[in-house]
């Protein structure tokens, strides 16, 4: 745990936006929706929560982190550019032929990256075992894994929920990010977002609902489960919005993967630039 004041946190949030709308701007696609809903939460964890060492990307003792929704990887690239896993500038290649930064996380490209993700599902799986060798291994390390609502319709992250519970993974930590739309929005009554929530705690997963977009609550919440050795794994469901800190992408399900044009990508920088609303 790194020592940075919830104001820090807030305004790394701010760049981590800032960095993610530029990479989808400038490569001309994109998801911009998921990866401004979730910024808040990766900034607590890359610069505060996660123990890692961007010298030392494959250190044996760092904490895991797995984006299961790989394709709001913008946000994870720009976490790592910021926390100098690879050159700032490298920003500028994503999507392109022989970058690092392809279209979805790929851990063969790309240093920081734990497990190449894409495949709606599987995140959660690979998180848990991770887990259990961390426990195996008597290894203090944490598994940190963020999946969609959407994606909590597959019945795969259902069976690894059962196994992280069977083997008393307290060590493995689940976020929800819960911003209600599910990629266009049409399936978005299948799997209420109180359901999440009802599912993980009836399997035996501590479980806990939070403002996604609250720097106070996701670093008080993070806090807490970091000192709770229950022998249950943990699930914090976030309440976020999709496209959040962009007026004209908020809550705008089409916005899920689409680049900006000149003009939005103008009206959104200086809207992040005045802080979060």
């Amino acid at each position: 745990m790194k020592d940075i004041s919830v104001e820090e946190l807030k305004q790394k949030a701010i760049e981590l936006r800032k960095t993610a709308l530029t990479m989808i701007y400038e490569a001309g696609s994109g998801h911009p929706g998921g990866s401004l809903s979730s910024a808040d939460i990766v900034a607590a964890l890359y610069f505060k929560e996660m123990n890692i060492d961007p010298k030392n990307p494959n250190w044996d003792d760092r904490d895991r982190f797995i984006l299961s929704k790989g394709h709001v990887c913008p946000i994870q690239y720009a976490a790592l550019a910021l926390q100098g896993f690879f050159p700032y500038e490298t920003i500028h290649t994503l999507r392109k032929y022989g970058s690092i930064l392809q279209g979805h996380p790929n851990m063969n490209k790309c240093p920081g990256i734990d497990i190449s993700t894409g495949s709606l599902g599987q995140g959660l799986s690979v998180g848990v075992g991770m887990a259990i060798a961390g426990k195996r291994d008597k290894k203090d390390y944490r598994v940190f894994v963020i999946v969609g609502d959407g994606e909590s319709q597959e019945g795969q992250i259902w069976e690894a929920v059962e196994t992280a519970v069977k083997y008393q993974l307290d060590n493995l930590v689940v976020f929800v990010d819960d911003n209600g739309l599910q990629c266009d929005g049409a399936c978005k009554d299948i799997m209420p977002s109180q359901d999440i929530e009802k599912k993980f705690n009836a399997f035996g997963f501590e479980t806990k609902r939070i403002n996604g977009h609250s720097m106070e609550e996701i670093v008080e919440t993070l806090g807490h489960i970091r000192e709770a050795k229950n022998d249950k794994p943990k699930c914090i469901v976030m309440n976020t919005v999709k496209g959040k800190g962009v007026s004209f992408m908020e809550n705008v399900a089409s916005w899920h993967g689409v680049a900006p044009n000149d003009e939005e990508y103008k009206q959104a920088m200086e809207e992040l630039e005045g802080g979060l609303k």
